[in-house]
């Protein structure tokens, strides 16, 4: 009996366990017939899909070739659909400020500088609808971009302060600008009004140029193909503005050369520094100015008038600020000789003998952005009248107090800003000044502004 169970065991289990087994088997070798199949379908549409790129392929080439053999005439290029193709991009700047001051602004003039007669200073007392600016701008073709800038005073005059055109596809890095525009020297000289950090200009500017220079020629810069950004530039034009004059003869006068290097110091620091050169001619130079008995009375200079100046700007932001917080630091230093003959009451007595003076001036700004839409600003202001060598006094026809606007003396300026910019378009600005430009006391200087910029608008230099 023992025998027979142990038989009869194995037998029953592998009868119970062969349909199993069997049964797994077909369903192989049905998923591998299943996977063959679907091999099989996609070789045949990949084959299909080859031969459809081959006839394309085919029919391109097909069509080209009575191109390559006989080509048809030129057409004119299908006019531009969007709506701007022919209109430039306009914008608009709205400015006026409040000025409390202490000092009467009509008397305002530079001590021991030769006046420019464009002195602005603080300008008028009470509210003051500022200088409006209205810009067009555009690319007039793949060769030139074209820009007009004017200057709507106050008063209801209208002025052009920037009219030129400009390469955008020369090689090798130059570029050439020509008609009216802001002189490239220095750092200040390119930047329009609103864009200022401060409502006016630094001291050194309004006593050397009368304000910003601008000039009517061409010019011409390089930008050099390295990491470093390195930047060549060479002018000249009428040489109209003060310090020089129109000369009465044909051709250009004067010649600006500048330089300027900048670069990255780590993530966070932004560096610029430049060196420029200004040579200009002056014919009968006239001002105004009193003897040594208070008589009015014109002057004139003849000669040449050369500047050297020294700019740097270095900017910090940092990286991982959360705050959006920056700091700039700003400053420029101008040396002027002039050189010629100085004429004293052209209209009476007309004496007239050699001049030549050494004059120079600087200033240093710091703007500090401690939250993303407040500013607060400081800047100091230097000028020195230098030593002045009138042949008229020197030969004892006159007195040095015949020329009291040249009498040796030290402009100074400190200013204070804080501003707040409810956005990229708006500006509201609160300055106060100590000024000490002129023979007068100190004039205590507080001027509310306002700026406004409508329209398009591109991102100002560095």
């Amino acid at each position: 009996m023992g025998y027979l169970s142990r038989i009869i065991g194995p037998v029953a289990i592998t009868a119970m366990v062969a349909p199993v087994t069997g049964q797994a088997a077909n369903d192989i070798d049905a998923l591998r017939a299943e996977i063959a199949a679907l091999k099989a379908e996609y070789a045949q549409r990949v084959t299909a899909l080859e031969a459809r790129i081959e006839h394309l392929e085919t029919s391109a080439t097909t069509a080209a070739a009575p191109a390559q053999v006989e080509p048809p005439p030129p057409t004119p290029a299908a006019p531009a659909r969007n709506s701007s193709a022919f209109n430039p991009a306009i914008s608009v700047i709205l400015a006026g400020n409040y000025a409390d001051l202490a000092q009467d602004p009509a008397d305002f003039n530079f001590a021991g500088f030769v006046p420019s007669g464009g002195e602005i200073g603080p300008g008028d007392r009470s509210f003051n609808l500022g200088e409006s600016e209205v810009t067009f701008a555009a690319s007039v073709d793949p060769y030139f971009s074209a820009a007009l800038t004017m200057a709507l005073s106050a008063e209801g005059e209208i002025g052009v302060e920037e009219a030129f055109a400009r390469t955008t596809s020369l090689p090798a890095g130059f570029s050439v600008k020509g008609g009216r525009f802001f002189s490239g020297f220095g750092y200040l000289n390119e930047i329009h009004a609103h864009a200022w950090d401060f409502v006016d200009q630094p001291l050194v500017y309004q006593a050397l140029y009368g304000g910003q220079y601008g000039q009517d020629g061409v010019q011409v810069k390089w930008l050099a193909p390295t990491d470093l950004f390195l930047e060549f530039g060479a002018e000249t034009g009428n040489g109209g503005e003060f310090p020089g004059t129109r000369l009465g003869r044909n051709g250009l006068n004067g010649t600006t050369l500048f330089t300027h290097v900048g670069g990255d110091l780590g993530d966070s620091i932004g560096w610029r520094t430049g060196l420029s050169w200004m040579d200009l001619d002056a014919e009968d130079r006239t001002y105004e100015d009193a003897d040594s008995l208070g008589n009015p009375v014109v002057n004139s200079f003849t000669g040449s008038s050369a500047t050297w100046i020294v700019d740097a700007t270095l900017k910090w932001t940092p990286a991982s600020s959360t705050r959006r917080q920056a700091f700039k630091l700003q400053a420029e230093y101008m040396r002027r000789t002039e050189d010629g003959s100085l004429a004293c009451d052209v209209a009476g007595a007309g004496l007239s003998d050699s001049y030549r003076s050494e004059q120079d001036g600087w200033y240093l700004q710091g703007v500090y952005q401690f939250n993303p839409r407040w500013r607060f600003g400081l800047r100091y202001d230097a000028l020195d009248a230098g030593s002045t060598r009138i042949g008229l006094v020197q030969g004892g026809e006159l007195l040095a107090s015949d020329f009291p606007l040249l009498l040796p003396a030290s402009p100074s300026r400190i200013t204070t800003m804080i501003d707040f910019s409810p956005s990229e378009f708006s500006r509201l600005r609160a300055q106060y000044a100590w000024d000490d430009s002129r023979d007068a006391e100190t004039d205590r200087q507080l001027l509310l502004q306002y700026i406004y910029a409508l329209g398009a608008h591109g991102a100002h230099k560095f």
